[in-house]
């Protein structure tokens, strides 16, 4: 692990490290077990609009500025109609149709969209260990998210069952879940552009909170019932969602990424769904068809390729190197001139905008 724990005075850093992702893990847990309870759209804005208020207050006391142009406002509500009011809609929609454990695996399954979309809106290279990823990521999703007539069938050698209905196979909540990746997707596309205009922090904090203003409406609109059933143990569980799951996961994550290295810690993601699927088994007694565990493991595998196609490139190329030691380094004088302060910081800007969006669970 390359990010630098030495330097932080916190104790127990390395267990501290992992800390956002069991914490975004055991959240979805958590709204999983309060939806009996509740109403989906209403937990959705619950879980939005208090963190967002909590993440606003720590960027007023660590003096950060707000917004102040009509482009920063603009897109700050772009960013929080995708990122914000339709991934976490989407989320507590699905989370009603399928499993905790499933359902973080298919939110984490964004990398692979983010990819094909820098690709396309920024022609930003995948690489051989990246188009692997895709692949094979694409199977992982279709094991978990199809019924399995029509994958018995199709590993068979046979087509796929026309008894199945198309329009039911959209209502399951993988595919609700797979829309919600693809929000996110977008939204960590649009927080590249939001940093140009806003800070991040506070973006963040208006995000939520102007994306969870319109779930409450709808759910004032559509739902019925919305605490009228809620214990305390459900209250808890929301709470836990709301501060632990969110604002104090995003608090850790922050810290973190100025303290080390991004790249490695954004290739821990794929421990989410691991405590998802692990407290969920636990908690709610949620079990997986074997099919749906081979989903389950090509689509974590799938994700630390796309996350880590960078560093694989190198790798691979520094074996090459060591395998061919003829082969001539290019001489300093055809490089080209570049300040290595500006270099770094903008590695550093563009590495933060994508883990901002990327890691909102």
């Amino acid at each position: 692990m390359e990010t630098k724990l030495a330097e932080s005075r916190l104790p127990f850093a390395s267990l501290l490290l992992i800390a956002p992702f069991f914490l975004w893990g055991t959240a979805m847990v958590a709204m999983k077990g309060v939806m009996p309870q509740t109403t989906p759209l209403f937990m959705a804005g619950v879980r939005l609009v208090p963190a967002g208020v909590l993440v606003l207050l720590f960027a007023m006391l660590t003096g950060r500025p707000q917004p102040r142009t009509g482009s920063a406002w603009l897109w700050i509500g772009l960013f929080a109609l995708v990122d914000g009011a339709l991934f976490q809609g989407f989320l507590a929609e699905g989370l009603v149709r399928t499993s905790a454990g499933l359902g973080s695996v298919m939110i984490d399954s964004q990398p692979l969209a983010v990819a094909v979309l820098s690709l396309w809106l920024f022609q930003e290279r995948i690489g051989l260990w990246g188009w692997l990823g895709l692949g094979i990521g694409v199977l992982g999703i279709s094991f978990i998210g199809l019924p399995q007539e029509w994958i018995t069938n199709l590993l068979a050698g046979g087509s796929i069952a026309t008894s199945v209905d198309i329009h039911q196979l959209f209502q399951n909540g993988e595919w609700l879940m797979l829309l919600a990746a693809l929000s996110m997707a977008l939204g960590t596309v649009t927080i590249r552009i939001v940093c140009r205009y806003a800070d991040p922090v506070v973006a963040t904090g208006w995000h939520m909170i102007l994306g969870g203003l319109p779930l409450f409406g709808l759910s004032a609109a559509v739902e019925s019932e919305q605490w009228q059933q809620l214990d305390l143990s459900s209250w808890m569980a929301l709470s836990y969602s709301t501060v632990f799951g969110s604002a104090l996961a995003y608090g850790l994550f922050f810290y973190f990424a100025k303290a080390g290295s991004l790249t490695s810690l954004s290739s821990l993601t794929f421990l989410t769904p691991v405590f998802a699927l692990l407290f969920g088994n636990i908690f709610l007694s949620e079990t997986l068809a074997p099919y749906q565990w081979m989903g389950v493991c090509l689509t974590l595998v799938s994700i630390y390729l796309v996350n880590q196609r960078d560093i694989l490139a190198k790798w691979l190329q520094s074996k090459k190197s060591v395998a061919n030691p003829s082969t001539e380094k290019p001489s300093s004088e055809n490089q080209p001139l570049l300040a290595p302060s500006e270099l770094e910081l903008a590695k550093v800007t563009v590495k933060i905008a994508e883990s901002e969006s990327e890691i909102w669970r």
